[in-house]
C-alpha cells in the first residue's frame, strides 16, 4: 500500500521475532523485540527529534552500523543503487534497523525501503550481517508490498545451514484506525525444500521521549539479548544433533540481485 499513510518522522515499531526450523530437527521461537523505521533523507533535513543520531546515548543510531561504515548511511545506499543501475530511488529511503541499546549493536538483518520522488516502492535492499564479522546485501529490484520475492543464498549466516537455495521475501505495511503494522518475512528454502520461516513486525508509532523510555524500561539489553538468542538457539541445534557447517568463504561480490 502506499507509503503516505506513514509520517516522515523516526518511527519505533513494537512487536516480535519468529523463528521456526522445519527439519531435520525441529526448532521455533518468538522473542518480543523493538525496532527503528528511519526516514533518512527526513532525518538529513530535519533531524532525528529525540533519538540520539551519531552521538553516545542509552538508544542511538550511527550511520556507520551500516554500509561500508562511512558517515552517511544515506549516501552509501544511493550510491549501492546507483552502481546497480537504480537512478530513480531518489525518495524517501526508510531504513528498518535495530538501535544500538548502551552502545552496542549487532543487526543480524536490516531493511532499505527505497521509494521514488512520486513515493513508489523502487526498490529493497535487504542487508544481512553474520556473527564472523560478514556483511553482504541482497538488491529485490521493483518490488511490491504483498509480492513474494527471491533471491539465491550466497552468503553465509548459521553453521546449520548450507548455501544452498535461496530466500522468499515478503513485506507488508498495513494502517487500520490509525495503526501503523510493519512485516517482512524470510523463508529459507534448501534445495530440498522449505528449511526455515522467519518474521519481524511490529506497531509502528513515532519516537518520542516517553516511547524511548519505554523500549529501554521494558528491554534494557535488548542487542546483547539479539546476540546471547542466537547464540542459545545454536547450543540447542547442536544439541538436537543438527549437522554443523563450516564456514565458506564470502561471496566476492558485495550485492546479490
Amino acid at each position: 500500500m502506499s507509503e503516505s499513510v506513514f509520517t516522515d518522522v523516526p518511527l519505533l515499531g513494537f512487536g516480535q521475532v519468529r523463528h521456526t526450523r522445519l527439519k531435520p530437527a525441529h526448532n521455533a521461537f518468538v522473542y518480543p523485540t523493538y525496532f527503528l523505521m528511519l526516514p533518512l533523507r527526513a532525518m538529513r533535513l530535519h533531524g532525528s527529534g529525540p533519538l540520539a543520531h551519531n552521538r553516545r546515548a542509552l538508544l542511538s543510531f550511527f550511520d556507520h552500523d551500516h554500509g561500508d561504515g562511512r558517515d552517511s548511511a544515506l549516501a552509501w545506499i544511493d550510491e549501492l543503487l546507483r552502481r546497480e543501475g537504480i537512478e530513480d530511488a531518489l525518495g524517501e529511503v526508510w531504513l528498518h534497523t535495530y538501535p544500538r541499546v548502551l552502545g552496542y549493536t549487532f543487526k543480524p538483518v536490516s531493511f532499505w525501503y527505497c521509494h521514488t520522488t512520486s513515493g513508489k516502492l523502487r526498490a529493497i535492499v535487504v542487508e544481512v550481517n553474520n556473527t564472523f564479522g560478514e556483511r553482504h546485501c541482497y538488491l529485490l529490484n521493483n518490488p511490491r508490498y504483498g509480492q513474494e520475492l527471491t533471491a539465491d543464498k550466497v552468503f553465509h549466516v548459521s553453521p546449520f545451514c548450507t548455501l544452498e537455495g535461496g530466500y522468499r521475501f515478503r513485506f507488508m505495511r498495513t494502517t487500520h484506525a490509525g495503526t501503523n503494522k510493519t512485516v517482512a518475512r524470510i523463508d529459507y528454502d534448501d534445495a530440498v525444500g522449505p528449511l526455515l520461516e522467519t518474521s519481524v513486525s511490529g506497531t509502528l508509532e513515532p519516537v518520542t521521549a516517553d516511547a524511548l523510555r519505554r523500549a529501554l524500561w521494558r528491554y534494557p539489553a535488548m542487542t546483547f539479548g539479539v546476540m546471547a538468542r542466537i547464540h542459545w538457539q545454536a547450543f540447542k541445534l547442536w544439541r538436537k544433533r543438527v549437522p554443523f557447517i563450516t564456514k565458506p568463504k564470502p561471496p566476492e561480490i558485495f550485492v546479490t540481485r
